[in-house]
């Protein structure tokens, strides 16, 4: 899973670098584990924009991932994919019958390996199970915050947790933000690190391929006019003169939007800074 730097032919390829996509083993998805995928722009149902600096970008359609796992059967990896919507890649799996779901792919699953969910699976990358039978120190991914809601947790590229300590009913959990959480131990999780470790080290290199990605330009609150930013406006260059904030105050820098009574603090064992 390396990066791909260009020859610097133009101004823009010469900070750009792309992955090797090498491990991708199949070009076109499932098609039926192909959905539709809408994009609003940024817009809620009334048509206001609810999300600044989106839209645009390259028509995508939906991989439906099983983030349950609930089949017990052991199931052959068929295919290494590329997946628009997410920055790990995902595997496709297919089981004895010959039923076929995406996972999101671990780093080192290839192509011809056989993946199981269950308590009794040995401990290997890409099996799942619940954190009670994992052992203390393993890395692991795709992790349930409630039983049998499906994965929540750590599903990006090249991130991963680790199982700190267990008891009977709880197991703690270390986070990659760094905080320290309790799950319950019948929660499942799956073993390993999310592929595409790679993917932090990637250099956009040119405005345009975020275009592509459906983000639009990110203008400067200090650059818009009074009736539009609070920090607008002013006889020719300021910086705002005030605390940074948000189109609607919200101080900008420093500030814990986090609720002061959050019923999940409780799950906290040690927060991430």
């Amino acid at each position: 899973m390396a990066l791909r730097k260009l020859k610097p032919v133009t101004p823009a390829t010469r900070y750009y670098s792309i992955s090797s996509f090498e491990e991708i083993t199949k070009s076109t998805p499932e098609k039926s584990l192909l959905a539709p995928l809408k994009k609003s722009g940024g817009r809620n149902n009334h048509g206001r924009v609810t999300s600044r600096f989106r839209g645009g970008g390259h028509k995508r359609r939906y991989r439906i991932i099983d983030f349950k796992r609930n089949s017990s059967e052991e199931a052959k990896v068929i295919a290494i994919e590329y997946d628009p919507n997410r920055t790990a890649r995902i595997a496709l799996i297919e089981y004895p019958d010959g039923k076929k779901s995406y996972i999101v792919a671990p780093d080192g699953v290839k192509v011809g390996e056989i993946l199981q969910s269950s308590n009794e699976a040995e401990i290997k990358n890409g099996n799942t199970m619940q954190i009670s039978a994992i052992p203390v120190g393993t890395f692991i991914h795709n992790i349930e915050l409630k039983p049998e809601k499906g994965a929540q947790l750590v599903r990006s590229a090249g991130t991963s947790a680790q199982i700190v300590a267990k008891d009977d009913k709880h197991c703690q959990i270390k986070l990659p933000s760094g905080e320290v959480r309790m799950i319950r131990s019948e929660c499942k999780a799956t073993i390993g690190v999310v592929s595409n470790t790679d993917h932090e080290n990637i250099s956009i290199g040119k405005a345009g391929r975020s275009r592509w990605m459906g983000r639009r330009p990110h203008v400067r609150g200090v650059a818009m006019n009074p009736i539009d930013h609070p920090m607008g406006g002013g006889e020719g260059k300021t910086s705002g003169g005030g605390h940074p904030v948000s189109p609607w105050g919200l101080p900008a820098k420093g500030y814990k939007t986090r609720k002061k009574k959050n019923l999940s603090d409780k799950y906290i064992v040690k927060k991430r800074k």
